[in-house]
């Protein structure tokens, strides 16, 4: 009788979970990103932008929001790690793409980055959110001249979005609505 209930108990109110990956090339603002959603989302401070080193393998962030639990995996982007990022797409639900729009000498590595991403058949059906982030900088791109740059054909099928963003200090202002949108995408993959 104790299980019937707990069970009835845990449909009713237990939150799904997603894994959210977070992808892009070196500095382009991931681990700032994951700090800001943390501080927004749980009750733990987020390390202050000054003290967020690159990330040398993996860094996990779990928030709850839009009626859901997030664990979000924020993978180192140097070239030499790049080739753990497939070690998590099995598991991913959603995939956050990261491109530092204020520096356009990195965008043709990262559209090369991501196309070997969206290419990769355990994500197929993944939702995509790339984040033209640094926002903030003088001379960054617009999430329109930035999606012309990428001109990524892979995405005609996929649920994918463009968001402007700055990581470091306007984060707070669309923060939900990052999270609403990799929730009600997840459903599409597994």
């Amino acid at each position: 009788m104790f299980s019937l209930f707990y069970g009835l108990w845990n449909y009713m109110f237990s939150k799904t979970e997603f894994h959210v990956l977070i992808l892009g090339v070196d500095k382009a603002g991931k681990t700032t990103l994951l700090e800001k959603l943390k501080s927004l989302f749980s009750k733990l401070e987020g390390l202050p932008p000054d003290r967020i080193v690159p990330t040398v393998g993996l860094n996990i962030g779990r928030v709850e929001a839009s009626n859901a639990k997030l664990v979000f995996w924020d993978l180192g982007g140097q070239i030499g790690l790049r080739t753990i990022w497939e070690k998590y797409y099995e598991e991913a639900h959603a995939i956050v793409y990261v491109i530092d729009a204020g520096c356009p000498s990195s965008f043709e590595d990262s559209k090369s980055a991501l196309g070997k991403v969206l290419r990769h058949e355990d994500l197929q059906g993944a939702p995509l959110l790339i984040l033209a982030n640094k926002q903030d900088l003088p001379g960054a791109v617009s999430t329109e001249e930035l999606a012309r740059y990428l001109d990524l054909k892979e995405l005609n099928e996929r649920l994918h979005m463009f968001e402007a963003v700055s990581a470091y200090n306007g984060i707070t202002q669309n923060g939900n609505q990052i999270c609403y949108r990799l929730v009600s995408g997840c459903d599409g993959k597994k």
